[in-house]
């Protein structure tokens, strides 16, 4: 290992190939090197939540790693080569073997916040350290003039971070998946720099360091081969470690991960009554008391709950209570001919809209295809929601909620009496802008005259700012208003983002919500004097008083409304 920084490389091949194949393997490692990166993001905000933040620090913290690796790296360009192929094989190992490791110290841990600044760290570094070294060895093979060399070794890497960028959404994550995808990226990491050092600079290399280094790489990549074989088995263990023995639907479409738990068979125990008992939910505080909830008892099979992007969204323990509370309302105080809900692709909001004979159509506009698909044909989500799809009444769009909105100019098609947002949390960062005065602008230009829109604004226990800021939005756009806060929520935390957030905050145990309508008069939050009332009566006209003094005596005034160039959710 005798190389010195700028002494002629004694090459296998002419100058020209040679400089060649370096600038070939910068454009393949600056590939990997981006997708460990956007691997990186694309876990901090599935395993932790936030994405903006999330993102934020992984993107500054490797960046910052880079700039010690490169003056790290400074110490080995008297064994430039050596150096090279040694920190493609362990850039290779940590980067390929990140995703599996997060997912492991999520699943058995319950927190990867530290270990993802660890790996941050690591892959900055050694990607910060491949730069020097490859302008040492490409100065080897042919002196030139340093700009120039600067500006090839760039643009090398610069497209190659293009291909990686387009490769990790449009290839890796639909083809492989996360955990299979990133170890066949260090594969091809730990080939790549492999081939330049083992090949090119052969020569500069004693014979026993040549085999040390090939067993290396060799090492390295039958470890991330050999994890690509076991990726089944480590994702049944992971899943079943975050969300219990349960699970039956395990999916990802190509907006989000589905996963369903219990809900098979049907939940009666063996002597054939319900397998279900009632137990106070203890909401108590100001929400006016307590109420029942069902609880499972031995035998019984175990409650249905649906999982998407880790963040659980329905829970037959008490999903009846909150769309009872949020369809109800809204139906109430007029017309109610014509409906549209937003998101609810689980078919439950709609379930609850399709009560009322007065209703003639309902248009669900829903993200995720899939999601619709499974709410059809799974025989625990089916019969929870009633069947609804298949009501000759509904009419599926699937798509960007935000994009069909605005592309509905007013007047055609006709206006809806009431509108359902069965969406997302304001927290999660994708789904802001579907809690913006301009998606709730849009809203109101597609209601009736006296049409009502009925808004989930989050939990007025652990995120109070997030339901006054959601209220403020509405009135600025033109809105009235009436607040209500809903208790008797069991489901809590239960994996994915939700999971991390215990121990900081109080537990969620409420629904905020929000019932707003186009006129001079803030909209009375009752249920309908006739049509369908609620099938278990977990919603009832005096819970509905309580939840609506409720939401009054816990008010935040003079919270600034959220819009499109400034979000006002994310924190």
């Amino acid at each position: 290992m005798i190389d010195r920084p700028f002494s002629p490389a004694r090459l296998p091949v002419p100058a020209g190939i040679g400089r060649a194949a370096v600038l070939v393997s910068v454009f393949v490692c600056a590939a990997c090197g981006l997708v460990y990166e956007l691997e990186l993001v694309a876990l901090a905000a599935y395993l932790v939540g936030d994405s903006v933040t999330q993102a934020s620090v992984v993107l500054s913290v490797m960046v910052f790693a880079m700039g010690l690796g490169s003056l790290l790296a400074k110490r080995l360009r008297c064994h430039a080569a050596v150096g090279f192929g040694v920190i493609e094989a362990v850039l290779a190992l940590i980067g390929g073997g990140s995703a599996m490791a997060l997912y492991a110290t999520f699943a058995w841990f319950g927190e990867s916040r530290w270990a993802l600044i660890v790996f941050s760290i690591a892959i900055g570094m050694l990607i910060g350290a491949e730069m020097p070294l490859l302008m040492t060895l490409i100065q080897r093979i042919r002196a030139q003039d340093p700009g120039v060399a600067v500006a090839d070794l760039f643009a090398a890497d610069y497209v190659g971070a293009l291909l990686g960028g387009l490769t990790f959404p449009f290839l890796l994550l639909p083809f492989f998946g996360q955990l299979t995808g990133v170890l066949l990226t260090g594969v091809v990491n730990a080939v790549a720099g492999g081939v330049v050092v083992l090949w090119l600079f052969r020569r500069d290399l004693s014979t026993r360091g040549r085999w040390s280094l090939l067993a290396v790489n060799g090492g390295v990549v039958a470890l991330l081969l050999i994890g690509t074989a076991f990726v089944a088995s480590f994702e049944r263990a992971a899943r079943e470690a975050m969300y219990g023995e349960d699970v039956r639907v395990a999916m990802r479409t190509e907006t989000q991960e589905i996963v369903l738990t219990g809900g098979i068979p049907t939940p009666r125990a063996a002597d054939g009554h319900p397998g279900l008992e009632t137990h106070s939910a203890g909401a108590g505080g100001e929400g006016g008391g307590g109420r029942s909830v069902p609880r499972r008892t031995p035998g019984a099979a175990p409650p249905l709950r649906l999982f998407l992007d880790g963040r659980l969204r329905v829970c037959s323990l008490d999903e009846e209570r909150f769309h009872e509370a949020l369809v109800h309302p809204a139906m109430a105080g007029g017309s109610r001919a014509r409906v549209l809900i937003l998101g609810g692709g689980d078919g439950l909001a709609l379930r609850e809209v399709l009560g009322y004979q007065e209703v003639r159509s309902v248009t669900v506009v829903a993200r995720d295809p899939q999601l619709v698909s499974l709410a059809r044909t799974d025989p625990g989500l089916s019969r929870l929601n009633g069947g609804a799809f298949g009501d000759p009444r509904v009419q599926v769009r699937t798509g960007d909620v935000f994009g069909w909105l605005r592309e509905r100019a007013p007047g055609r098609g006709g206006a809806f009496d009431v509108i359902i947002s069965a969406l997302p949390d304001p927290g999660i960062s994708e789904s802001t802008k579907l809690y913006s005065r301009e998606f709730y602008g849009l809203a109101e230009r597609a209601l009736t005259e006296r049409g009502r829109l009925a808004v989930h604004a989050g939990a007025l226990t652990s995120r109070p700012r997030d339901v006054w800021t959601v209220e403020a939005t509405l009135r600025s756009a033109g809105l009235r208003t009436t607040p209500y806060a809903v208790d008797g929520r069991v489901s809590g935390y239960q994996a994915g983002p939700d999971h991390a957030m215990r121990g900081r905050g109080p537990r969620p145990r409420d629904w905020g919500l929000v019932l707003a309508a186009r006129g001079k008069e803030r909209p009375p939050v009752r249920l309908a004097a006739a049509g369908r009332a609620p099938r278990a009566a977990a919603v009832t006209s005096a819970s509905l008083r309580e939840a609506v003094e409720w939401a009054r005596r816990e008010r935040i005034s003079g919270l600034p409304p959220s819009s499109l160039m400034h979000p006002r959710f994310l924190d």
